[in-house]
């Protein structure tokens, strides 16, 4: 069984979207990840942080999932990071209504030793200076890391953040931010930049229009499902990390054809995330409909062609 190291956060969200309010409910981008990744044969922990103020029936959910708390620190009389967001009626924008960061604005990780030998590690959204602490904690280099970044850190600290993707192998990013961190519109020309920087692999997200894999002059393209019901798509680019990653350190195979399937697998699971409010489609997600559902991406994309 293959390990995976999941650095991200666990959190307190508050959703709206055209279809209703939610609440207070748990979120962040380890939690979706982390539930991503349990459709798989996988050992899998958390490095993250949290106030006391997150129900424990919250950490139940993933220690139910068979994921590792070991490196998840409860901060006494802490509170945990909270997001709050209010989606437009195209679901493709949203504004960031309240950001409190709490615990978070102090997180110091520490790997368990016990996945410091991790074959793959997964390195949510966070400040750059953190997810390079985590890679420096590594006792074995892992077969892959992958990384995860956001236009936020593009803007406020930009030269941690190229520091860190020298030391990655893989990058997971918008198209938006892809143009933005190397200044090329065309998508071929900045993943060809990206490269240059150091990661053998690049995938840009383009939401409900697919995903990209780069990886030399080779080009690989997902395309997302097209579905009757989108809810909420908060989450749904964690679950894809989350899918990309679980499927890759249970098959222990990092090869470019087996990324490929990583990211059909990623944009599957994806397609269940954004059906129904924050976590509450993944947390109940049968590994029969992942199946069935994999299906439907084979059909969407299977076709023969005859030459005259």
């Amino acid at each position: 069984m293959g390990k995976l190291l999941i650095v991200g956060t666990i959190a307190i969200d508050e959703i709206e979207t055209p279809f209703g309010k939610t609440g207070k409910i748990l979120g962040g981008a380890a939690t979706f990840i982390g539930l991503a990744a349990s459709q798989f044969d996988v050992e899998t922990a958390i490095v993250s942080i949290v106030g006391d103020d997150l129900p424990e029936s919250y950490l139940e959910i993933l220690r139910g999932k068979d994921i590792d708390l070991t490196g998840t620190e409860i901060v006494k009389g802490g509170k945990t990071f909270y997001w709050k967001g209010k989606y437009h009626n195209d679901l493709n924008s949203r504004d960031t209504l309240i950001t409190d960061l709490n615990t978070l604005a102090d997180f110091d990780p520490k790997v368990p030793d016990h996945f410091k030998d991790a074959d793959v590690v997964m390195l949510g959204n966070l400040h750059p200076s953190i997810q390079l602490s985590v890679i420096n904690q590594m006792e074995v280099r892992p077969k892959l890391i992958v990384l995860d970044t956001m236009n936020f850190w593009m803007d406020n600290t930009l030269d941690e953040l190229k520091e860190v993707i020298k030391h990655i192998d893989v990058i997971t990013i918008n198209d938006e931010e892809a143009r933005q961190l190397t200044e090329e519109y065309s998508l071929v020309k900045a993943a060809a930049a990206i490269q240059e920087m150091g990661p053998k692999y690049v995938v840009i997200k383009k939401g409900e229009h697919g995903a990209l894999l780069f990886h030399d002059e080779k080009v690989f393209f997902a395309p997302a499902l097209p579905l009757e019901e989108v809810f909420d798509p908060t989450g749904a680019g964690d679950t894809f990390a989350g899918g990309f990653s679980g499927y890759l350190a249970a098959t222990d195979n990092m090869s470019f054809k087996n990324l490929k399937n990583a990211v059909i697998h990623g944009s599957n699971l994806a397609s269940f995330c954004v059906e129904r409010f924050g976590t509450e489609r993944m947390k109940t997600l049968k590994r029969e409909e992942v199946n069935k559902r994999l299906f439907e991406f084979k059909a969407l994309t299977q076709f023969d062609i005859e030459l005259r």
